[in-house]
């Protein structure tokens, strides 16, 4: 289903939520993961967002592919709300970043 990892997300969630702080990081970050991880998190987003339905990951993950113009980074940490919208993506499609979240925050 996703080319991502929940543990990922939860990282760019918690660095999301601190990007006055950790813009930098948080690039890096993105720059780092694969085509594939980098669409499949596109498309939670989208999902969080309301542009696709839970149902429609695939088609969802086939346009991040398809229609990526800018680099991926730029794109997402110009996404206003872009924590919650990855939190509501993981909830849409039945995952939870919480407990990998409290370990990361807990330094873990």
């Amino acid at each position: 289903m996703l080319d991502i990892t929940v543990h990922k997300i939860a990282q760019v969630v918690l660095m999301a939520r601190e990007l006055d702080r950790a813009e930098p990081e948080l690039r890096a970050f993105i720059d780092g993961m694969t085509e594939e991880e980098q669409a499949s998190l596109v498309a939670v987003m989208w999902i969080g967002r309301g542009s696709f339905e839970p149902e429609e990951i695939e088609e969802a993950r086939r346009t991040a592919f398809e229609e990526a113009t800018a680099p991926c980074a730029d794109y997402l940490i110009g996404t206003p709300h872009l924590s919650d919208h990855l939190e509501n993506g993981l909830d849409a499609l039945g995952l939870s970043a919480l407990d990998d979240e409290d370990e990361l925050i807990r330094g873990g």
